[in-house]
């Protein structure tokens, strides 16, 4: 067995999120100013949590904010950040570079929830769940060959017994291993819907179910603790615990 934490954070402000105007994948935007702050806001926080893989998208605001992030970070500044394709935003068709509320009367229109509509050329929910399942594949077998000395026999104390006390290292104090993936909002709440609904995760303590379906904002961030089992026959995921949704404690209202 192999358990390690995941913490996914969305990146930081871009002008078009500030303008209400969907980005996707064809517009390639850099951070503004206050998706720097964000950032480094997001790092400072982070600071004193050991990281020991990143994964990042390759899109620019994504690699900014993970720069940014590692950039504060005491234990691990010099890491490699692993650029993955499979984690771009979702692609929404013909509606990348309109404003927001444009594609919600489109979804309106054609009697959808909004997180389910698709945009004609766009990428169907099923599709982004094709890509989240190769990510998390690759992640997987990484960790596992980064980590094999961490690779136990029986059972593993659950750090997420404890209900979290709202510090930056809440359920990954002593697990020994930890990813971070810095990524997109679309795409983070279509992979908290697959993890909550399709494998089957725990709510945790205390969390509302309407949570699992909200946007997670500018440099949020979610954790999991997943434990890998791994055998000759390869790796599979054996237990998937969420720690936190949405957490925002950094950001300044």
């Amino acid at each position: 067995m192999l358990a390690f934490g995941l913490t996914i954070v969305r990146h930081g402000e871009t002008q078009c999120n500030k303008d209400g105007l969907l980005q996707g994948q064809k517009i390639d935007s850099p951070l503004s100013e206050i998706g720097i702050r964000q950032s480094e806001a997001a790092g400072q926080y982070l600071r004193d949590v050991k990281f020991t893989n990143v994964f990042v998208s390759n899109m620019k605001r994504a690699k900014q904010t993970a720069e940014i992030i590692v950039r504060n970070n005491r234990t691990c500044h010099d890491i490699e950040l692993v650029a993955d394709p499979s984690l771009k935003e979702r692609n929404f068709g013909i509606a990348e570079g309109g404003r927001v509320i444009e594609m919600k009367n489109l979804a309106k229109a054609a009697g959808q929830p909004l997180p389910e509509f698709t945009p004609p050329e766009g990428e169907t929910m099923e599709q982004v769940k094709v890509r989240i399942k190769d990510f998390l594949k690759a992640m997987f077998q990484r960790i596992a060959n980064d980590h094999q000395d961490k690779i136990q026999d029986g059972e593993i104390p659950d750090e997420t017994d404890r209900a979290p006390a709202g510090l930056p290292d809440d359920g990954v104090l002593n697990v020994p291993v930890h990813a971070l993936v810095v990524g997109h909002g679309a795409y983070m709440s279509i992979a908290i819907r697959y993890f909550f609904e399709d494998v089957k995760c725990p709510m945790p303590r205390g969390l509302d179910a309407a949570q699992r379906y909200s946007i997670c904002p500018n440099t949020g961030m979610c954790r999991f603790i997943i434990t890998l089992k791994c055998s000759n026959a390869g790796l599979a995921l054996s237990d998937l615990k969420c720690v936190f949704i949405n957490r925002r404690d950094h950001i300044k209202s």
